[in-house]
C-alpha cells in the first residue's frame, strides 16, 4: 500500500522546503522527497544553497573579509594585530557548525508543521486517476511507493559541465570543493565571472592565493548595469586583486598529479598556458530533471530540461507544479521561495503574485553588487526615456566611518511618471540596501516618494535617499 497525501514536495531546497511548509500550514497532508545527505549519509534539508552553496559561502566570504580587513585595515583604526595566521580548518568548521544549524533549523520546522519527510530520490511512476503514484528510492536501500494529489517538482540544479573535463573536487573543483579547499593554494584558477567564480575567487584571494577568472563572455558581468559592472572590475581587480580576463576561448585542460594546466586563447588572439593549483569551474548550472521519470506521466520539458510551466508554475500535467531552477526565470534561491509558496497558496485556492521584475539580484563581493528592475541599456534598447539620479558613496558620512566609502548608488525613473524603473548598487551592504527598492518598486513608487521619505543619519540608506534626489538634480550632498 501506498502512503498518500495532499501535496508531495520533490525536493528540499530553498523552493521545496518553503512550500512544503506553507502547504501543510494551509492544511494539505504534506511530504516532502529530498535526497541530499551530510558527511555522515544523514538527512541534511536545504538543497544546494544551505549545504553547499548560498549560506556556506557566505561564510566563508565572511571569515576571508575578516582575514583582509585585519591584514590591511585595523591599522587604520589604530589597532595593531602582530602576526596573522590563518586557521584554514577552523575556518571550514566554523562554515560546518552553520550548515547544520540551518538544515537542523529545517527538520525542526518540518516537525513543528508536521511536514512528512523522506530522505531519498523521489520520482514519477504513473498516474493514478486523479493523483500521481510517485516511487522515493530511500537512502538506506529500501523504495517506497507515495499517492499525491499534488506534486510539486522543485530538485534544483546542478553544476554545468564543460565538456571534457572531470570534476574531481581535489584538483578540478565545482562549488562544493571551492568550498572545502583544506588550503590556502598558492595559484587559484577560476573559469567563469558569474557569482559563484567571483565569490569563492574573492575568499581565496582575500587568503592569499593568486586568482586567474577567465570568462568567455566578451563583457564582464554581461546581466548588470554596465557603469555598475565596470565600478565593481575595477575595486575587484585593484583592490581585492583578481585577475579576470574576459572574451577568453578555453581549449585543453589536463590535470596533472598536482596541479592542472590550462590552454586558453585571450580577446586578441594570443594562446595562453596557465598552471593552477587548483581550478575552479563555474560556468552556469543546469535543470534537475534527468531522473524525475517524466516520461511515465508524460510531463513537458524544454529543449533546455526545464520543465514546461505557465506564469502560475503550473505545467502541462493537472495538479503538477514545478518551481525554482527546474523553471523559466532567474536561478535564485529566493525566487523559488516566494514560487513555493506561490503555489502552495494556488492549490489552496487563493491568488498570490509574484512580480520578476521586482526580484533582486546580489553577488557577496567586496564591495557588493545589487540591483532590481531594467539597466540602462534596457531602457535605451527600449527606447524608455528615463532620468538618473547617483549617489557616490565617498560622500556618505556612515560610509566613510566603516572604511567602506567605494562604489555608488543609481536610480532610473520614467522621465514621464517619475515611477522608478530600476536601482542598481555597488557598495557596502548593498545586498541589504536593495529590499528598500525592492518594496518601492513592488508598490510602484516615483523617485519623489523616496526623496520624501525620513532617512536615519547617519546611515547608508541615505546613499539612496540622495540617488532619488538628484533624479530630480536637487541632491542634498553631491
Amino acid at each position: 500500500m501506498s502512503k498518500e497525501f495532499d501535496v508531495v514536495v520533490i525536493g528540499g531546497g530553498p523552493g521545496g522546503y518553503v512550500a512544503a511548509i506553507r502547504a501543510s500550514q494551509l492544511g494539505f497532508n504534506t511530504a516532502c522527497i529530498d535526497a541530499t545527505s551530510d558527511k555522515d549519509g544523514k538527512a541534511s534539508l536545504g538543497g544546494t544553497c544551505l549545504n553547499v552553496g548560498c549560506i556556506p559561502s557566505k561564510a566563508l566570504l565572511q571569515s576571508s573579509e575578516n582575514y583582509f580587513n585585519a591584514a590591511h585595515h585595523f591599522g587604520d583604526h589604530g589597532i595593531s594585530t602582530g602576526t596573522l595566521k590563518m586557521d584554514v580548518s577552523k575556518m571550514l568548521a566554523r562554515k560546518q557548525e552553520i550548515i547544520t544549524k540551518n538544515t537542523g533549523g529545517i527538520a525542526y520546522l518540518f516537525k513543528k508543521n508536521k511536514v512528512t519527510s523522506f530522505h531519498g530520490v523521489g520520482a514519477f511512476k504513473a498516474k493514478a486517476g486523479d493523483a500521481y503514484l510517485l516511487e522515493a528510492k530511500l537512502a538506506d536501500g529500501t523504495i517506497e511507493e507515495i499517492t499525491a494529489k499534488h506534486v510539486i517538482i522543485a530538485t534544483g540544479s546542478s553544476v554545468r559541465q564543460l565538456p571534457g573535463v572531470t570534476i574531481d573536487n581535489h584538483l578540478v573543483l565545482d562549488n562544493e570543493g571551492a568550498l572545502a579547499i583544506p588550503s590556502v593554494p598558492k595559484r587559484l584558477g577560476v573559469i567563469g565571472a558569474g557569482v559563484i567564480g567571483l565569490e569563492m575567487g574573492s575568499v581565496w584571494k582575500r587568503l592569499g592565493s593568486e586568482v586567474t577568472v577567465l570568462e568567455a563572455m566578451p563583457a564582464f558581468l554581461g546581466a548588470a548595469d554596465e557603469q555598475v559592472a565596470r565600478e565593481a572590475k575595477k575595486f575587484l581587480t585593484k583592490e581585492t586583486g583578481l585577475v579576470i580576463n574576459t572574451g577568453v576561448k578555453i581549449g585543453e585542460i589536463k590535470a596533472g598529479k598536482k596541479d592542472v594546466t590550462v590552454h586558453w586563447t585571450d580577446t586578441a588572439g594570443a594562446e595562453q598556458v596557465s598552471v593552477f593549483d587548483k581550478l575552479v569551474v563555474a560556468i552556469g548550472r543546469v535543470p534537475n530533471t534527468a531522473g524525475l521519470n517524466a516520461e511515465a506521466v508524460g510531463l513537458a520539458l524544454t529543449e533546455r530540461g526545464q520543465i514546461e510551466v505557465n506564469d502560475d508554475c503550473q505545467s502541462n500535467l493537472p495538479n503538477v507544479w514545478a518551481i525554482g531552477d527546474v523553471v523559466r526565470g532567474p536561478m535564485l534561491a529566493h525566487k523559488a521561495s516566494d514560487e513555493g509558496v506561490a503555489v502552495a497558496e494556488r492549490i489552496a485556492g487563493q491568488h498570490p503574485h509574484i512580480d520578476f521584475n521586482n526580484i533582486p539580484w546580489v553577488i557577496y563581493t567586496s564591495p557588493e553588487i545589487a540591483w532590481v528592475g531594467k539597466t540602462e541599456e534596457q531602457l535605451k534598447a527600449a527606447g524608455v526615456e528615463y532620468k538618473k539620479g547617483q549617489f557616490l558613496f565617498s560622500a556618505n558620512g556612515r560610509a566613510l566611518a566603516l572604511g567602506e566609502g567605494k562604489g555608488f548608488v543609481k536610480m532610473l525613473a520614467d522621465k514621464t511618471t517619475d515611477r522608478i524603473l530600476g536601482v542598481h548598487i555597488v557598495g557596502p551592504f548593498a545586498s541589504e540596501l536593495i529590499a528598500e527598492a525592492v518594496v518601492a518598486m513592488e508598490f510602484n513608487a516615483s523617485s519623489e516618494d523616496i526623496a520624501r521619505i525620513v532617512h536615519a543619519h547617519p546611515s547608508l540608506s541615505e546613499a539612496l535617499h540622495e540617488a532619488a534626489l538628484a533624479c530630480d538634480k536637487r541632491g542634498l550632498h553631491s
